[in-house]
């Protein structure tokens, strides 16, 4: 393992000058970095608050959580694992990579990857919040929904568009929402790499961030690159609250298979490994509804014949930080809440105890699946 130490303000400075970046010596061009992909909407970009993990580094019970994460009293940053978020957030792993300059799931999930690896790591976010299964991110094979539904959507949003003074959609832009987060996730990996081996699916024309990208030169910002190729190693899936309405979470089951199913055919890897994190954000109370049916769906997946062995789901739920539960309802009077929460329960309250419960299930999950294919 490989840490660079610097104050968190150097680590920021790495994002806009990703040269700075340590050196290491070029690898044989046979050998590779390993890339996981990790999808999904707000919960998946990450909530917690710099404030909240400067705030429990300090306080003797929570402190040792982040030992592994610090030195010196200085949080790290890794030569050997990098992030990118949405091509505009790119550098070593260290904390920011969540919304906003926030941090998620992915700095724990992405330093166990590092552990394991010899190889450089790199995770890909693509993310948003309130993005759909059913819209955003919709698999190819679920097709498109009903002439009767496009319509009703379109009348719709060309209401809110009459009421907020703005252009009204046409039915072919809304068509377009449908899997354009998905195709996102092809653009972000050629903006990674234009070295995978075969023709990644392209984007539509007029689909969300950029549109026909070239990739950058990674080699050239992090020279711990140079010389290797990209591998696929696995997929963390972290969404599921905008299928809770309009009846979207009865198709949740079957989209989340084809989902699965079609992102592995298109990138040419039948059986890479897909971490899911169940929702969780009913905490230490019973989940009901449309959540549960959501939470029931994903699970499922661990019950899907040709999933065995390379897809793993577990519950977020029973990770819960049950003193961010406890103190967000005194939030108002209370200041220790600030201690360890900013955010409400369908952000997991930003705390950055659960959210780093959820990024080290995710990586015990993942490289479980790893091992038993050989890796």
């Amino acid at each position: 393992m490989r840490q660079t130490s610097f104050l968190l303000a150097v680590a920021m400075a790495v994002f806009a000058f990703p040269g700075a970046a340590a050196a290491a010596p070029a690898a044989d061009a046979a050998k590779t970095y390993k890339v996981f992909i990790f999808a999904g909407q707000s919960n998946a970009q990450g909530k917690i608050n710099k404030a909240t993990l400067d705030a429990q580094v300090q306080d003797p019970k929570t402190r040792d959580l982040y030992k592994h994460l610090r030195k010196d009293d200085q949080w790290l940053v890794r030569d050997d694992v990098f992030a990118t978020y949405q091509n505009n957030r790119t550098g070593p792993l260290t904390l920011g990579f969540g919304s906003s300059g926030r941090t998620g799931s992915e700095l724990e999930f992405g330093w166990m990857m590092g552990e394991h690896f010899e190889e450089p790591v790199v995770i890909v976010k693509t993310c948003q919040g309130g993005i759909s299964l059913c819209q955003g991110f919709r698999p190819p094979s679920a097709g498109m929904p009903s002439e009767e539904k496009l319509q009703a959507q379109l009348t719709a949003a060309q209401a809110r568009a009459k009421s907020r003074k703005q252009p009204p959609p046409t039915l072919e832009e809304i068509k377009r929402q449908y899997g354009e987060w998905y195709r996102l996730i092809f653009s972000d990996l050629r903006a990674l790499s234009d070295n995978w081996g075969r023709t990644l699916p392209p984007l539509k024309e007029g689909d969300g961030r950029y549109y026909n990208i070239k990739a950058r030169n990674w080699e050239k910002d992090y020279p711990a690159l140079a010389g290797r190729k990209p591998e696929l190693a696995g997929v963390v899936w972290f969404q599921g609250w905008n299928d809770q309405y309009g009846g979207a979470e009865l198709e949740y089951e079957s989209n989340l298979k084809r989902f699965i199913t079609d992102l592995r055919k298109d990138l040419g890897t039948p059986n890479l490994p897909f971490v899911i994190v169940a929702m969780g954000q009913n905490g230490s109370k019973p989940a009901a509804g449309a959540m549960l049916t959501i939470r029931d769906a994903q699970m499922a997946m661990n019950d899907v014949s040709e999933f065995k062995d390379n897809v793993r789901a577990f519950r977020s739920d029973l990770l819960v930080d049950k003193d961010a539960e406890r103190l967000h309802a005194e939030r108002q009077k209370n200041p220790e809440w600030k201690t360890y929460g900013s955010d409400d329960a369908y952000h997991y309250y930003g705390s950055a105890i659960w959210y780093m419960r959820i990024g080290h299930a995710a990586g015990e999950a993942m490289l479980d699946l790893l091992k038993k294919q050989g890796r």
